[in-house]
């Protein structure tokens, strides 16, 4: 991902709690030749040596599981809110451009056997569903649906490379700055607000 000085993130904590609210992502692989995608949740682990892992699961069906085994150059995408930016909201003439957060990981997949599955799937109910005392947890699971892992292949993929963006009208003068804010709040389509609060939360 071409990221230009302006809209870099270097910092792992705030790169760690964006992958945490943006958990729903993309695994890329090759198989074949053929680059391969799916849309599934994830969950960031870090060890005691600050090494991380992304880990999550996909449906048998999908013959995307098949590559994930020893598969160097792993991709994985998370995207944060993203809105068009109008350039009538500068000073000067300019053209119009898109503000976004992403985060793209690259590292080696491997499957996850049936034990670390299951560990990582008591992980994912526990932290979707643990607030709730009658929740989807997996210890308030009858055996039935249990037996549905499986029907499913989970990976783990160790992180050797973070690509992280959040470009949000950085390289803009103060004015310009406030101007998209102004913009954003008024039209209140789609994440524009969602938008404007980072960027107020950017350029405090």
């Amino acid at each position: 991902m071409y990221i230009p000085k302006h809209f870099k993130v270097d910092d792992p904590d705030e790169i760690k709690s964006f992958i945490e609210k943006n958990g729903f992502g993309t695994i890329i692989t090759v198989n074949n030749g053929k680059p391969q995608a799916t849309h599934t949740p994830m969950m960031l682990q870090e060890d005691e040596a600050g090494e991380w892992t992304i880990t999550g699961h996909i449906s048998k069906g999908n013959d995307q599981w098949k590559s994930f085994d020893d598969h160097e150059n792993t991709l994985i995408m998370f995207q944060g809110p993203h809105a068009y930016i109008s350039s009538t909201w500068y000073e000067d003439e300019n053209v119009p451009t898109w503000n976004y957060q992403s985060v793209q990981l690259y590292g080696h997949c491997t499957l996850l056997g049936e034990d670390e599955l299951r560990q990582d799937m008591i992980r994912l109910l526990d932290q979707y569903e643990g607030h709730d005392p009658d929740g989807a947890t997996w210890q308030n699971l009858s055996e039935n649906p249990k037996k549905k892992l499986k029907g499913i292949a989970g990976f783990k993929v160790k992180v050797e490379a973070v690509h992280a963006a959040y470009k949000m009208s950085q390289n803009r003068t103060d004015a310009d700055y406030q101007n998209i804010v102004d913009a954003l709040d008024t039209r209140a389509m789609g994440d524009d607000e969602k938008i404007s609060r980072e960027m107020k939360w950017l350029r405090k």
